[in-house]
């Protein structure tokens, strides 16, 4: 179904017939698989790093000014490639993995990789909004540097962790996306081969539906989880 020869209401009527949403619940499961175990990894390699950057910095818990800056310097060349050029680049990094350079697997390698940097910046920035009065009364105090990340760096900022959060997975999400032109699957996968190359708009259009109220559920989620936890902390 083309846009040339059907008016576009025709188009967004025909995408939401059943017959186009049966052939879609597969490619919304590859989706969410891989947005679900690509955050995962982002959340775990993004707050390690994020972290590290935070206690290593100039006026960190401990300095290490060589160590900070090349760090930083690699971090920000990573989020200097796009998208696109980040994915070809981890192609052979997914077929010493997994021994093929295509599918969702392997396309997980190169969203994680591609959004870890972006998150990692996202955290070092919420961690280091804690006021300076709050460590320096932690350390006279006789705590460790450990308690004073895993009890006060962590715990103060949780609220802007998550909302940065909500925003890394939805980024993540638009990479699934453009993972499906390099035979990942998904969402992205049907919107390319039959909605763009086919000309089936109608199908194009109901991946659109679905990516937008993915993003509207995350972004919801996030919120209600930022606002409960301060919530909470309000009544404490």
């Amino acid at each position: 179904m083309s846009l040339l020869d059907s008016s576009l209401w025709d188009v967004i009527i025909a995408s939401f017939s059943p017959e186009i949403w049966k052939d879609l619940w597969g490619p919304i499961g590859e989706t969410l698989y891989m947005t679900a175990i690509s955050s995962l990894i982002m959340l775990v390699f993004g707050l390690v790093i994020g972290v590290f950057f935070t206690v290593t910095n100039p006026d960190g818990l401990v300095p290490l000014k060589i160590s900070y800056s090349v760090s930083g310097w690699i971090i920000n060349c990573l989020r200097s490639l796009p998208q696109m050029i980040m994915i070809i680049l981890m192609i052979p990094v997914a077929r010493l993995i997994f021994g093929k350079a295509y599918g969702t697997n392997a396309c997980i390698i190169a969203i994680a990789a591609s959004c870890i940097p972006m998150y990692a910046r996202i955290v070092e920035s919420s961690l280091l909004e804690i006021e300076k009065g709050k460590i320096e009364a932690a350390k006279a105090m006789g705590s460790s540097n450990l308690n004073i990340i895993f009890r006060i760096l962590l715990p103060e900022t949780l609220p802007s962790l998550i909302r940065g959060f909500t925003v890394s997975v939805i980024t993540v999400l638009s990479m699934t996306a453009l993972a499906g032109m390099f035979g990942a699957g998904g969402i992205g996968d049907i919107a390319v081969r039959y909605g763009y190359q086919r000309f089936q708009h109608d199908k194009l259009f109901a991946c659109v539906y679905i990516l937008v109220i993915l993003v509207q559920l995350i972004q919801g989620i996030g919120n209600l989880i930022s606002k409960q936890i301060l919530k909470t902390r309000n009544l404490i």
